[in-house]
């Protein structure tokens, strides 16, 4: 289990790291917010294109072995962000490094997804709140490296050396899942694709990953342009957003155990949504402050939940499989990451951010219907396989 939670977190610091110095990258390619937009793009095109394929050689191959070849290809390919002198040749680095993370998130999942199963512990959260504070580690390493006037070659590459180093003392530990028996290798089922549940259980980490999204990327731009804070407050609104995710996250094997994966997804997506609108229809600094707060707790579970239900759905009479139903959610959700982006900021040219930021709150509520869907989905198959 320790093995599992280092490589979430390692996922969350790759991930905090780079993002952290996109200012410092679009200097360095001089790139105008369009191009740097564009640039920007290949990361998710190279996460999602990863996450097709990941659960199918996670089961052939192993968990393991993904996990440690895809770590040392993001640790090799980030540094990669930092030679890059124009705004083609960092949209490719991203495409390279999307495509080693996508595979990284995937098989971390799966691995954790073995960790459940042999442990029967609804982890799923706890190991997302790993990669949570990871992330929040990245970001802090890329501030103080701001600070002492490292630039993003220097700095992304000791962010590989340090990746690299822990994956050697680490990589032995991760649990390999059991390697189904023959009978069950015949049997494979439905492909994803052709599954109602699986569809639904997308949907909610896709609605997840655009209201997240929302929060992350404009919350400090909104507190300080419609809510005239100082660039220094401002900041603090997105790690009220992130703090509350993360700890709340940590909770998040008592909260699964008392109230059910699928009813925290509705109240969640209830409360996360509702923070949002909140802060959208409240021009009051304290209650832009409580609102993303809410919403860093009400979205804390959708993506690890979702993911969680997805494998459970996917499990074999032998107790292992699941890999492709996960990687296949994962893949659905990644496109949340891309689209995301352009449809808050087109939102917010047509009319104002306020009002882009309540629409994002409105598709996070809409994760609730969601989930109810996937639960009847999913009573629906179990019912037609037992007849």
């Amino acid at each position: 289990m320790v093995a599992v939670l280092v490589f979430f977190a390692l996922n969350g610091v790759v991930f905090g790291s780079w993002a952290s110095r996109v200012p410092a990258l679009a200097e360095q390619i001089g790139a105008a917010e369009g191009a740097l937009g564009l640039a920007l793009l290949g990361a998710s095109v190279g996460m999602i294109a990863a996450a097709l394929i990941t659960g199918g050689l996670a089961a052939a191959y192993g968990a393991r072995l993904v996990l440690g070849v895809s770590t040392l290809a993001s640790a090799a390919a980030v540094p990669l962000l930092g030679l890059a002198p124009s705004p083609l040749a960092l949209g490719l680095a991203l495409v390279a490094l999307g495509a080693c993370v996508g595979a990284f998130d995937v098989a971390m999942n799966i691995a954790a997804v073995t960790v459940i199963r042999s442990t029967g512990r609804p982890l799923m959260p706890v190991f997302h709140a790993a990669f949570s504070f990871g992330g929040l580690i990245g970001a802090a390493g890329a501030a103080l490296a701001v600070t002492t006037g490292l630039r993003p070659f220097g700095h992304l590459a000791i962010v590989g050396v340090v990746v690299a180093l822990v994956l050697l003392v680490f990589a032995r530990q991760v649990p390999n899942e059991a390697r189904p028996v023959a009978e069950e290798v015949e049997v494979r089922g439905p492909a994803p694709v052709r599954r109602p549940v699986l569809w639904l259980l997308a949907g909610v980490a896709l609605f997840s990953a655009v209201a997240e999204g929302a929060s992350a990327d404009w919350s400090a731009l909104f507190a300080a342009d419609y809510r005239g804070m100082g660039e220094a407050t401002a900041a603090f609104v997105y790690g009220a957003f992130s703090i509350a995710m993360a700890i709340t996250r940590l909770f998040g094997e008592w909260a699964q155990r008392r109230v059910g994966g699928h009813r925290l997804l509705v109240f969640g997506a209830l409360l996360g949504g509702g923070g949002l609108v909140l802060t959208a229809a409240t021009p009051v600094t304290w209650v832009t402050f409580l609102g993303f707060g809410l919403a860093g707790v009400g979205l804390a579970y959708m993506f690890p939940i979702a993911l969680d239900l997805a494998a459970a759905s996917g499990r074999r009479a032998d107790g292992t499989g699941g890999e492709r139903e996960l990687s296949f959610v994962t893949a659905i959700a990644y496109s949340g990451f891309l689209a995301g982006p352009p449809l808050i900021g087109g939102i917010a040219h047509l009319s104002d951010l306020a009002v882009a930021l309540g629409v994002a709150g409105v598709i996070a509520c809409v994760i609730a219907p969601t989930a109810l869907a996937a639960r009847a989905a999913g009573r629906r198959e179990s019912e037609t396989a037992g007849v």
